[in-house]
């Protein structure tokens, strides 16, 4: 038996593709018999048995061949099969559908309007505690992320500058956060510093989408800043594992493109409770004389000489509301109007669209509590996805469980968080064998977080004259990882430092604000990976093709000691570390260097390139000056921060950066 054909039909209806193969399809010069599951192609001295099943919520089909002889006009049949399929069931991008809009408009409930074309989804949604209410956060979610990036041209303009107005009341707050998620951490921190602190946030505060895993040594930091007690990080873990499985599908792969499984113990090991970490901040913030202005909607922002004025309306009362600051930090996320606005609307060019749940009910012979799967697939791409689990057993019996897949920003297909969900709900049982009508569902988790493949700390504007963007909104996390909680844990001491010395001196300019950044080079070049991870939009790939890209480089990883994929995942992966996983990685299957440059392209390749010249120079730089000239600048702060603050401001960002974008951030609690 040869196995001469295997490809994926991008569709969930097998039942068409067979009926397809039985009534469309006639092989030149050969007889067909038709099968339950396809059919057989033949001759006297050769045969080949085709036939298709259904995984995934899509339709794969594989051609053996049964017999030694090899079939008269064997390849020319198999060309016209995989020309005549692809163009029989081409890739389709769903999107919801105008009457959705229409129906809700007439006063459908959000259950009404989606039940025909997301049965599954509505179903289970029905049985969430907060089921309605979170479903229309969904549809509004993928709303505005359509929105933003099917007219990327004509960003809606939410901040206005006005250079005439002169303000003489000295401002309300100094720092009015929009976004209360990741905002109310950076928010918590500046107010312990003595600033006056607002926080505006379109849902009741606290609320979350999604739970957060991190290790104890990243989270250390935030009790060693100060910003948490021991006590208090102790009473918001949910569970601590003892290990993390990274493993994907390779039953399609080639033998070099197989892989054991990475274990990652310290990667993502402590399940937090999001929403306590939020109501302890929130209380915090209090205490530090800040406000939290909650279920009020952003509206836009007016620049001035002296200020910023920032317009919202409360969502319940409708009621107008206009406060006064220094500085606006944008932590809106995907959905941020702002980050929109002052990037042309080019905020974003990847993205993880990510949907899930906490629930309980899986059998405990299924699933360990003591184990988290950090990144798993169970089988090949998927509709133009390469579908990705993650699972992290909470507290009690209830597991948080995610799908998601990398994705380009493309105009044609945005991604749709209904159609991962009516995928995440079919398919569930593939993954994790359980019963979904026994299930207790909890919370629905979802989201788009974003990224942007920077080619050097100015690539992405993060900053307008009094506005900072920070979190997901800057898009400055791994593009591989996409962790913003993370990347944000990882950089507050130095965004906090920032600034905190832009605010004493007033440098509140765009360009000022500029040097304020979560930016590093040996992250940026890791995009090369998650661009290996996206299928392009109308492109058809060999189904195994990214299974096979990843078990590559995670095989690698999975040899190497510990440390290793411990330093990568967590941004901190130095520059003679990422060449030698590479070299490795490229000797172990050379072939991936020609499917990254094919999935890639020319064009992308070569901004690679000048992002990873600019690790090369960060990492030059580091082995030349970071012995001596950051400690050299520190012993001046004195006199240079008094004289000339400017000047001050750029040398405590390079000073961060130098030793950041190596992976060796500073202070170390590592």
């Amino acid at each position: 038996m040869h196995q001469l054909t295997y490809l994926e039909i991008p569709t969930p209806d097998t039942n068409s593709v067979r009926a397809w193969l039985h009534s469309n399809f006639i092989p030149r010069n050969s007889e067909k018999t038709l099968t339950p599951d396809g059919l057989i192609i033949a001759s006297e001295e050769a045969q080949i048995c085709v036939f298709v099943w259904s995984l995934q919520r899509t339709t794969y089909l594989k051609a053996f061949r049964w017999t030694e002889a090899v079939l008269n006009h064997e390849q020319e049949i198999l060309k016209d099969l995989t020309k005549q399929i692809h163009l029989a069931f081409p890739p389709q991008y769903p999107a919801p559908k105008e009457a959705i809009a229409v129906d809700l408009a007439k006063g459908a409930s959000i259950f009404e309007a989606l039940e025909a074309d997301y049965p599954l989804t509505v179903k289970y949604f029905q049985k969430l505690p907060n089921g309605e209410y979170d479903l229309n956060r969904v549809y509004w979610w993928e709303k505005r992320w359509r929105d933003s990036v099917c007219n990327p041209q004509k960003p809606k303009q939410v901040v206005f500058r006005d250079r005439q107005t002169q303000v003489t009341k000295t401002p309300t707050y100094d720092l009015i956060y929009i976004g209360g998620a990741l905002g109310i951490i950076h928010a918590t921190m500046m107010a312990k510093l003595g600033y006056r602190v607002c926080l505006i946030e379109r849902l009741p505060f606290g609320r979350m989408n999604r739970e957060w895993n991190i290790s104890r040594a990243e989270f250390q930091g935030l009790v060693d800043f100060g910003l948490f007690t021991q006590a208090e990080f102790e009473s918001i873990i949910l569970r601590e594992y003892e290990d993390g499985f990274n493993k994907f599908f390779d039953g399609n792969n080639p033998p070099n493109a197989k892989a054991a499984v990475l274990h990652t113990p310290t990667v993502l090991n402590v399940a937090i409770a999001s929403e306590r970490l939020l109501k302890i901040c929130g209380e915090k913030l209090k205490q530090f004389g800040g406000e939290i202005f909650e279920q009020t909607e952003f509206d836009q922002a007016v620049v001035t000489n002296q200020s910023v004025i920032v317009k919202a309306h409360n969502l319940i009362t409708q009621e107008s509301l206009e406060l006064t600051g220094r500085l606006i930090l944008d932590a809106m996320g995907s959905a941020s109007a702002i980050a929109q606005q002052i990037n042309d609307g080019q905020a974003f060019d990847s993205v993880c669209p990510t949907v899930g749940a906490v629930l309980e009910g899986i059998d405990p012979s299924v699933w360990d509590k003591k184990y988290g799967d950090v990144l798993f697939s169970h089988g090949d791409i998927s509709r133009g996805r390469q579908l990705i689990w993650e699972l992290f057993p909470l507290a009690n019996n209830e597991i948080a469980v995610y799908l998601f897949h990398y994705h380009q920003v493309n105009a044609q297909n945005p991604g749709s968080l209904l159609e991962m969900y009516e995928d995440f709900f079919t398919i569930l049982p593939e993954y994790r064998r359980c019963d979904m009508d026994k299930l207790t569902w909890k919370k629905a988790t979802f989201g788009y977080i974003p990224g942007h493949f920077s080619l050097g700390v100015n690539a992405r504007q993060v900053s307008f004259d009094r506005l900072l963007a920070l979190g997901d909104a800057a898009a400055l996390q791994s593009p591989l990882v996409f962790t913003g909680f993370g990347s944000l844990v990882r950089n507050l001491p130095r965004l906090t430092d920032l600034l905190n010395t832009a605010l004493k001196h007033d440098l509140l300019s765009a360009d000022q604000l500029q040097n304020i950044t979560a930016y590093q080079s040996n992250v940026a070049v890791t995009w090369l990976f998650s661009k290996g991870m996206m299928v392009p939009t109308g492109r058809v790939l060999p189904p195994e093709r990214i299974n096979s890209m990843l078990n590559s480089f995670f095989g690698v990883m999975a040899e190497q000691e510990a440390s290793v994929s411990d330093r990568f995942i967590k941004d901190r992966l130095g520059w003679l570390m990422f060449n030698r996983l590479a070299v490795i990685a490229a000797i172990k299957n050379p072939k991936i260097i020609v499917w990254i440059w094919d999935m890639a392209g020319a064009w992308d390749m070569a901004k690679w390139l000048l992002s990873y010249f600019r690790f090369t120079i960060d990492a030059l730089l580091h082995f030349l000056l970071s012995g001596w000239l950051p400690k050299s600048i520190n012993k001046n702060q004195t006199w240079i921060e008094a004289k000339y603050p400017k000047l001050w401001l750029k040398l405590l960002s390079w000073s961060y950066g130098i030793n950041y974008s190596i992976g060796n951030p500073k202070p170390s609690n590592e």
